[in-house]
């Protein structure tokens, strides 16, 4: 039985992550042994720590309180900490990860991290909750059962107004290719297989004279084989939230409305006339089926490096598009430059 350990108490570590784990441990009480252990490296931390966790100070501290053997340790610092929080972890014995999305801010940091899964046998989950869902699941049997005709091509909508949190003087996000889209992107793959990129667009984040360069709207346009293509847009000025997945056939469109927050766990699929509504806590599904593989997967079982390599390939994906907007790192930027 494994026991978390959680790096980074801001919204994605406490907000999402311990509810989620608590949410999936009252239903498989043998998921996971408590209590969450947690470390807050946020200057800014200090305050009182969620229910039914255990702050520590330091990851020294927290490893004292578990044994790095059976503990999954849940990364949730920015994405350009990436590589430096990996490395503490993996010098201090913890091999199972659950690492929030993007995997890395950009190839340089994604080649450092894959040096360290390499280097120390690191098992790295990325979270991708939307592939773990019931409603991806009805979206894969729709695909698989051809009866609307071929697949056409996808549009994925993803609008969340994010103010705050983008003016931050640190908020560890270089682009809004980075906040929302690595999640729809992960899907995307998974459903129409790999892809190119074929345009990218973005835009800056601006309020009176505040500007946050790169953090207002994205738009990401990709390429499948046999001639699928996606479009794939994310405003983070948005007046309204919007997470939908449309994918049109040749028939038909099918239409899948993804939860919006945690305060409701409810999705929607149109299909033509006809919606089904039903209830599909993604996340707390992730953690089941994260937790149960971390259990019962060897270290070198094949479906770690298939897995991963489909994170890697979103950052590569997103790195292409940045460079095309000025934003990208390494070859992606040099290539563009």
């Amino acid at each position: 039985m494994r026991q978390p350990l959680i790096i980074g108490l801001g919204r994605s570590g406490a907000g999402l992550h311990t509810r989620a784990l608590h949410t999936a441990r009252a239903a498989a009480p043998k998921l996971w042994k408590g209590p969450v252990v947690a470390v807050d490296p946020r200057p800014a931390a200090g305050g009182p720590a969620p229910d039914g966790v255990v702050l520590t100070r330091s990851l020294t501290e927290a490893a004292a309180l578990l044994t790095p053997a059976s503990t999954v340790v849940h990364v949730c610092t920015p994405p350009d900490t990436r590589p430096a929080v990996l490395a503490d972890l993996a010098a201090a014995g913890f091999r199972d990860l659950i690492v929030e999305k993007p995997l890395a801010a950009g190839v340089d940091d994604l080649a450092a991290v894959e040096r360290l899964r390499d280097t120390h046998g690191l098992r790295v989950t990325v979270v991708a909750h939307w592939t773990a869902g019931e409603l991806a699941r009805r979206l894969r049997e729709t695909l698989a059962s051809a009866e609307h005709g071929p697949l056409l091509r996808v549009e994925v909508v993803q609008h969340k107004p994010r103010f705050l949190r983008s003016l931050r003087p640190r908020d560890g996000h270089p682009t809004a290719f980075d906040v929302e889209m690595p999640h729809a992107l992960g899907l995307v793959l998974d459903l129409a297989g790999p892809a190119e990129v074929t345009g990218a667009h973005l835009t800056d984040l601006r309020i009176g004279a505040v500007v946050r360069p790169g953090m207002g709207s994205a738009r990401l346009d990709l390429r499948h084989p046999g001639g699928v293509r996606t479009r794939i847009v994310s405003d983070l000025a948005a007046p309204v939230r919007e997470r939908s997945v449309t994918l049109t056939f040749a028939r038909t469109a099918v239409t899948a409305h993804f939860p919006l927050s945690a305060d409701d766990d409810h999705a929607q699929l149109v299909t033509g006339a006809r919606r089904e509504v039903f209830r599909d806590d993604a996340l707390a599904a992730f953690m089941t089926q994260t937790y149960d593989r971390h259990a019962t997967l060897g270290a070198d079982h094949p479906s770690w490096r298939t897995a991963f390599d489909v994170h890697a390939d979103v950052v590569r994906l997103l790195d292409t598009a940045k460079a095309r907007c000025g934003h990208g790192t390494g070859e992606a930027a040099r290539a563009a430059g």
